[in-house]
């Protein structure tokens, strides 16, 4: 029987020849999956021999990640703002950008009660760490897909906010959300142009479900769309949110601009210091 050292350089060399993004941290983690233990307990045993049985669902689960399945969906999951969420290709992978745009939120707003939306919620991560941060808000989690809100909802009752995070299964270039019923929209749309397609990593374009990250209008289509309806959906003095591409920041803020209903308009940047998302308040 190999050793857990062996069986992780071994598994290292196989996904850096498949061109596989940190070949070594994906070996760890699924080797901590299948030993269902943490990376610093298989440095800690790294001369123990691996069962044959472990052993065999490492390489399948290797040998998948060496096709380009990401982690997440090997692990059937991913951490979000010190949370775990539950994730299928069905959803997209939450990212760590997407926590600047719930922070931002966080920020905006006292921990008093008040009413957000989440369109385009997929795992649920955005509208679900809201709710489990401020436990007197109440939300909605909107997808035009089925089996995303399947995963929100598991998500949801595993973070026990189930009760003031319903779902709606809906469009969000047409929610069915009263006017004037939230106090704040936030959303992570679709935003990939179909000219950027060449561009995509293999993980995002073949395992990622297409209909969270494309949109029409040179990307711009559902980010539109959603901000004619956030100046429908919110009260006077809501906020609207919405992550968007890293070369999208001018385009946003002139549409945005263009629009009688919206103040206080800005594009706040990511870790990289690149454009990410932007922020308006709906005039009173």
């Amino acid at each position: 029987m190999p050793t857990i050292a062996a069986m992780l350089r071994q598994a290292t060399r196989q996904l850096d020849d498949a061109g596989v993004d940190a070949p070594r941290r994906s070996a760890e983690l699924l080797a901590a999956h299948c030993f269902d233990r943490d990376r610093v307990w298989l440095i800690a045993h790294a001369d123990d021999a691996v069962p044959p049985a472990r052993e065999a669902a490492f390489h399948a689960l290797t040998a998948r990640r060496a096709q380009g399945e990401p982690v997440a969906y090997l692990l059937g999951g991913k951490e979000f703002y010190g949370r775990a969420f539950h994730v299928t290709p069905a959803t997209l992978i939450p990212r760590p950008e997407t926590e600047l745009l719930v922070e931002r939120a966080l920020e905006a707003f006292p921990p008093s009660a008040l009413r957000f939306a989440d369109m385009g919620t997929g795992s649920g991560c955005i509208a679900l760490t809201l709710a489990a941060e401020r436990p007197l808000w109440r939300g909605l989690m909107l997808d035009i897909s089925p089996q995303a809100l399947d995963v929100a909802c598991h998500n949801a009752r595993q973070l026990h906010v189930a009760e003031r995070v319903p779902a709606i299964c809906g469009d969000m270039t047409s929610p069915p959300v009263a006017d004037s019923s939230l106090d704040c929209c936030i959303s992570n749309p679709p935003y990939i142009a179909e000219a950027e397609r060449p561009g995509i990593s293999r993980e995002v374009l073949d395992f990622e479900p297409a209909g969270a990250l494309f949109s029409p209008a040179e990307g711009l289509g559902h980010l539109a769309a959603l901000a004619g309806q956030a100046a429908r959906m919110l009260r006077p003095g809501g906020l609207l949110l919405m992550e968007h591409g890293a070369g999208q920041g001018a385009a946003v803020h002139a549409m945005l601009m263009a629009s009688p209903f919206w103040r206080d308009i800005k594009i706040h940047k990511d870790f990289a210091g690149l454009d990410r998302f932007c922020e308006a308040w709906k005039k009173v």
